[in-house]
């Protein structure tokens, strides 16, 4: 955190990984950053015990961020399509694998 001003607001709606929560944490307490808007974390669902929850410069969601209008007629519309293009025998957008 130490790269951020002590003025910066952490927003994260990606991953939750990305961000060492304990170190946010401490930046938060410190001073050494204003503040925080959490949508995901490192392991969900959040632990009703984090610190997190006990801090007044911190906003939590319980991962609804992506949750919108617009994000939800184009996850229909994609199905909508897959569904086409399956019936079509092509193969279907957004395949994603368990490879890692």
């Amino acid at each position: 955190m130490t790269r951020m001003q002590p003025h910066g607001v952490l927003i994260n709606v990606a991953r939750g990984g990305i961000v060492d929560q304990e170190a946010l944490v401490q930046a938060l307490r410190s001073g050494s950053l204003r503040g925080a808007g959490l949508d995901v974390f490192a392991t969900e669902p959040l632990d009703v015990q984090s610190p997190l929850f006990d801090l007044d410069n911190v906003v939590l969601t319980p991962h609804v961020a992506g949750v919108t209008t617009g994000t939800s007629r184009r996850r229909a519309e994609a199905v909508a399509e897959n569904v086409r293009r399956t019936a079509a025998g092509l193969p279907p957008l957004y395949v994603v694998t368990g490879a890692e």
